[in-house]
């Protein structure tokens, strides 16, 4: 399985993100914002965390327009999985590849801590290594992690079984409690709480390794 992980000006998660799909079996591929196209045979496109041009405007706003946006865009129409983590998220919804926007936190202040979630749907590539309600711990770190979207989407993506995670003490005022989300054909996720930063015991977790290691064996044996 080929996977590919772009790096903005700010992103400071994509070397964890690389390395965590490596971990799992992964073959990845690093890609400058500045490219224009992703390497041949790309399984999957990795949207990593962290201040993307600082943040500016909106969060993930500039990174949507970036060179390579159009390459990611073009994957997930042609059915490629793409994964968004943290500020990866707040891109994808920039793009317009899910639906809805991260806003400031409820309590207006950074969050940077363990928080336990409930796996709200199993029938993904990424969600496919857990069982439906089961409790994990990933570790989150934003200012701008409060997922919202108006009252028809919000019951569309539960109606459709694409949330993918929620909180189990929303840390942030997210509608519903919603930690992740799938696009349409469960191929894109976007996910607040970090799985990359969770993958060995030393880490104070090793959840996450089970959503790297289920979507790399899924799509190889795909």
């Amino acid at each position: 399985m080929k996977a590919a992980v772009i790096t903005f000006p700010g992103s400071n998660c994509d070397r964890d993100l690389a390395l965590a799909l490596t971990a799992a079996g992964a073959e990845v591929h690093r890609v400058w914002h500045k490219d224009s196209a992703l390497p041949e045979g790309i399984d999957l496109v990795g949207v990593p965390g962290g201040f993307s041009f600082g943040d500016y405007l909106r969060c993930g706003a500039i990174a949507a327009q970036s060179p390579i946006g159009a390459a990611v865009r073009a994957h997930a129409a042609r059915g490629g999985y793409v994964l968004g983590i943290c500020n990866g998220f707040q891109v994808l919804t920039e793009m317009a590849l899910l639906p809805g926007v991260l806003m400031r936190n409820a309590g207006l202040k950074f969050i940077c801590k363990p928080v336990g979630l409930e796996v709200a749907e199993a029938q993904s590539a990424f969600t496919a290594g857990w069982g439906k309600g089961d409790s994990i711990s990933l570790p989150v770190a934003h200012h701008d992690g409060n997922y919202n979207a108006d009252a028809a989407t919000l019951d569309r993506l539960e109606g459709e079984g694409r949330v993918a995670f929620r909180y189990l003490d929303n840390p942030n005022g997210s509608a519903r409690d919603i930690a992740g989300i799938l696009s349409e054909n469960r191929r894109v996720l976007g996910m607040m709480p970090h799985p990359e930063r969770a993958v060995d015991p030393a880490q104070g977790s090793a959840d996450g390794s089970v959503l790297f290691r289920s979507l790399v064996a899924g799509l190889v044996a795909a």
